[in-house]
């Protein structure tokens, strides 16, 4: 208990102390169940899922605390499918592979770099076994190779302002196109779910401008699953046209392998299942706009990179424009083409910046959070530099918080 304190203080507990645990949101909770684990005196400390529910920033306070953790005698053990925090916090990584629910096989250790280089090549070369029939990469030009990008129609919305209670968000004017997706970057409580409710129409903003009436088809964050019935009877009642169509059923529903468990009952699915249920719902109601409220949560390192392709292709497809609000900082490099920034103070004031370029936009945010990335050669996947490495101050100094391929 002898760091408590401290981490309370690192962890920022403070504002929930004298709350009830049933009370505690899902990032919270999670926070307060690192610190329960922290300041346990034990020889092994085992963590599942640290990132899940927390934003990038917290995500990086979370794993650089259960980094300090590490004394000589003592083991960590932790389980992340958000690659770049499985990165920043890992002194050497297993590969776990098989079938699941069947069976599942360990690798021998391997560094950081080499071990998520192998998953993601899905070849392991000291044993020469392939467990993955393609590798998963993460090319940004990808997109812009594999379709011939039609950006003629621009859509505007002007400047809008909401208070919420104690929190105003200001949201400055911007513009977009179809064929575009942009990603919303911010810690949790800076307004991005609430930017994306008035892009619906669920919320007005204060002023009287309002946002150009559009369709909207929206995956929330939250998923509570309502249906009595089947998925199949989900799909066939919520979105038959786009569920028989051959062309969606190629895109979305077969990479996300929704016939795993087509005929479960809804409401007996897992987080997983949800969420993959929840994607294909969104993409196969006609919209001119898809809002996507984080895709990754509940999915593991494999469901999130071929979610992230599915979306990706599915919006250039269709030619339509997507708004996304994702943490899982890999996955959001992967499918920004432009990105939204949000910035202030959380649950009290927080202003949207207009779409931005990648890197300038992933610069700003990043220069907030005091952290710089670097870009793998081989796989192209964005890695975190360690605190007040040479590269972490080279890169600081030059004012290249993010590096993309080529930069």
């Amino acid at each position: 208990m002898d760091n408590m304190e401290e981490m309370i203080k690192v962890l920022e507990l403070q504002p929930v102390l004298q709350r009830d645990v049933e009370q505690l949101s899902g990032g919270e909770l999670q926070r307060f169940a690192i610190a329960v684990a922290c300041v346990q005196k034990a020889d092994v400390y085992m963590f599942d899922e640290p990132s899940s529910y927390l934003d990038v920033k917290q995500r990086l306070k979370a794993a650089s605390t259960i980094r300090d953790l590490l004394r000589p005698d003592d083991y960590v053990i932790v389980v992340e499918h958000d690659l770049s925090v499985l990165d920043y916090l890992s002194d050497f990584i297993c590969v776990l592979y098989g079938k699941p629910s069947v069976y599942g096989v360990v690798t021998l250790p391997a560094s950081v770099r080499e071990g998520i280089n192998i998953f993601l090549d899905g070849h392991i070369p000291t044993e020469n076994l392939r467990f993955r029939e393609e590798s998963l990469q993460f090319r940004i030009a990808e997109a812009g190779d594999e379709f011939m990008v039609d950006r003629t129609r621009q859509f505007r919305y002007p400047k809008l302002e909401k208070t919420l209670g104690g929190f105003h968000l200001s949201i400055d004017p911007g513009e977009f196109t179809d064929s575009e997706i942009i990603v919303m970057m911010g810690e949790n409580g800076t307004g991005k779910t609430t930017f994306c409710r008035m892009l619906a129409g669920a919320e007005q903003p204060d002023s009287g401008k309002k946002v150009p009436k559009m369709s909207i088809s929206m995956k929330p964050q939250k998923i509570t699953p309502k249906f009595p019935g089947t998925v199949r009877e989900l799909l066939l009642k919520k979105v038959r046209a786009s569920f028989l169509n051959p062309q969606f059923q190629t895109d979305v529903y077969k990479p996300l392998r929704i016939d795993d468990f087509i005929d479960q009952e809804v409401k007996h699915l897992s987080g997983g299942e949800l969420q993959r249920v929840a994607i294909v719902l969104a993409l196969g109601q006609p919209a001119d706009i898809y809002l996507i409220d984080e895709p990754s949560a509940y999915l593991d390192s494999e469901q999130r990179i071929i979610a992230a392709r599915v979306i990706k292709r599915f919006i250039m497809h269709a030619k339509k424009t997507a708004f996304i609000v994702e943490h899982d900082f890999m996955m959001a490099t992967y499918l920004a083409d432009r990105v939204i920034v949000f910035e202030g103070e959380p649950s009290v004031e927080a202003r949207a910046t207009p779409p931005q370029s990648l890197l300038t936009g992933c610069n700003q945010f990043l220069k907030n959070l005091n952290v710089t990335f670097r870009r793998d050669p081989n796989t192209f996947r964005p890695r975190i530099n360690k605190l007040n490495s040479q590269l972490d101050q080279e890169q600081k100094l030059s004012g290249n918080y993010f590096f993309l391929e080529g930069e």
